[in-house]
């Protein structure tokens, strides 16, 4: 089981604000926020649900390209996230549906990031 993780991404400000519209109808939301006069060396922003920051962005050379999908509780939180990922100005990589090469009840869809990751959020529930 993971705790959480973090990426590096080239312009903290877009990403910071991608992340706040592509993750909120997951739940997701801003609970940690270090800037350099914290003395720690490290700038970025931890998002979560409930109180925990399990997804981190610092300021840095691109991580990417990596995969993330993040675990959204019904299809139409799926929908909702592609929806809000390219509102944020995320590229489609794969619109909403059933994906059933993974297995019979994977929905996911898919949106590349402003660093060009590929960020799913996926349901393996039944309708």
């Amino acid at each position: 089981m993971l705790d959480h993780i973090g990426v590096r991404v080239k312009d903290y400000a877009k990403a910071k604000s991608f992340y706040l519209a592509a993750l909120a109808p997951l739940g997701y939301q801003l609970f940690m926020e270090f800037a350099a006069e914290h003395g720690i060396g490290y700038m970025g922003a931890g998002f979560g649900v409930d109180g925990k920051p399990d997804f981190w962005i610092g300021v840095g050379s691109s991580s990417g390209p990596i995969h993330l999908a993040f675990v959204a509780r019904d299809r139409k939180t799926v929908d909702a996230f592609h929806a809000a990922a390219l509102a944020a100005g995320g590229r489609d990589n794969g619109g909403p549906g059933l994906r059933e090469q993974y297995h019979p009840t994977y929905y996911g869809a898919f949106v590349l990031d402003l660093e060009g990751n590929n960020i799913e959020a996926v349901c393996h529930k039944p309708a």
